[in-house]
């Protein structure tokens, strides 16, 4: 998880009034090429999630995920177009046009 991506998630996690909760990752099937990526606010981890920990922020990702993301690093970018939380996976091989999906 980078700086960005723990401010960021700091700062949402105290407009929400939930200092307990995180992110949780998680890679699904769907979209053209055939996985795509979701991110959801958690109260806590579950049994067997993998958690990782930056500045006092939590980010939870579950053991069938975490096989798509090794190696992954969550970002989070402005610009004058768009902002939000981006993943950066070493692993994908493809991506859709729009950006919404990958293959592995």
């Amino acid at each position: 998880m980078s700086a960005s991506a723990a401010a960021r998630i700091q700062k949402l996690r105290e407009e929400r009034a939930t200092p307990e909760a995180g992110l949780r990752v998680a890679v699904r099937g769907g979209g053209c090429s055939g996985l795509t990526y979701v991110i959801e606010w958690a109260e806590g981890p579950r049994e067997r999630d993998k958690l990782f920990e930056r500045d006092g922020v939590r980010v939870f990702v579950d053991p069938k995920s975490f096989l798509y993301l090794m190696g992954s690093e969550l970002t989070y970018e402005e610009t004058l177009m768009a902002s939000g939380f981006k993943l950066q996976n070493p692993l994908v091989k493809t991506a859709c046009g729009c950006g919404e999906s990958f293959s592995i």
